[in-house]
């Protein structure tokens, strides 16, 4: 049996992500942690100040992480001193939280840390990046849109899509939104709608002469990414202590 704890327990994700391992045969939900008290599933949740004296006394094998980036960082640091495996899909990171998320985790526990846990997402990118290896001399433009919500911009999915594509065809000039006389070049354009209570769509576009290529995808459902957290838990125990991304767990 798994114990799971979640940070973040008390918001949206936190709530699918709790359901999933309640009901989940092989997983024991132990507990949560937020900016203040409550229950998850007639589990308790702590404040975040005392996220090591959890850890101490419900021992779990894995902290799912969905948060904001400051927290994140805190939490991830206290799992790794507590030895606790962790899966975390907060976004927004600065490159120097990256290092100290790198730094806390390298050779003291395995973390599956990525942008997006859908496995259409995951498949997406894979899309995308043989895409790019053939399409590298077309117009791009990357499209993104969340709930009005959503703090983050671009998405950590859009960032991705553009990791990937630097990857591929090189470092692109990025154009966010246009306005006034703006003759394109040979940027990557990327645009980002906030609005209502959309999930999350991501979509690139391959412009040429004559033709285009646009690949999507659309979550319909935060489900989607709680079943690859989910998914992501139940891999995660056992693995060396580094960092691993949702293409690892897919073995893709």
């Amino acid at each position: 049996m798994i114990k799971v704890a979640v940070s973040g327990a008390l918001g949206r994700m936190g709530a699918n992500i709790g359901r999933l391992v309640n009901e989940a045969p092989d997983l024991t939900l132990v507990g949560g942690i937020d900016v203040r008290e409550g229950t998850l599933f007639e589990t308790e949740v702590v404040p975040a100040a005392k996220i090591d004296e959890f850890l101490k006394e419900k021992r779990p094998d894995v902290l799912v992480d969905f948060t904001v980036a400051a927290a994140a960082v805190e939490n991830v640091r206290a799992a790794a001193r507590n030895g606790v495996a962790l899966v975390v899909g907060t976004t927004g990171f600065s490159p120097e939280q990256r290092e100290v998320i790198r730094g806390a985790v390298e050779g003291n526990v395995p973390a599956v840390i990525s942008s997006n846990f859908s496995v259409g997402v995951n498949i997406f990118w894979k899309l995308v990046r043989e895409a790019a290896r053939e399409l590298g001399d077309y117009d791009i433009e990357v499209t993104e849109a969340h709930h009005r919500h959503k703090k983050d911009a671009p998405s950590g999915t859009a960032k991705t899509i553009l990791d990937i594509l630097d990857e591929e065809i090189g470092n692109r000039e990025k154009a966010y939104g246009r306005v006034g006389m703006t003759e394109r070049k040979n940027e990557i354009g990327v645009h980002v709608i906030r609005g209502g209570d959309i999930v999350g769509d991501h979509a690139v576009l391959f412009a040429g002469n004559f033709e285009c290529i646009e690949i999507s995808h659309r979550a319909y459902d935060r489900a989607v990414f709680a079943q690859g957290a989910v998914r992501a838990v139940r891999w995660v125990v056992g693995k060396e202590p580094r960092m691993y991304t949702m293409q690892d767990v897919l073995g893709i």
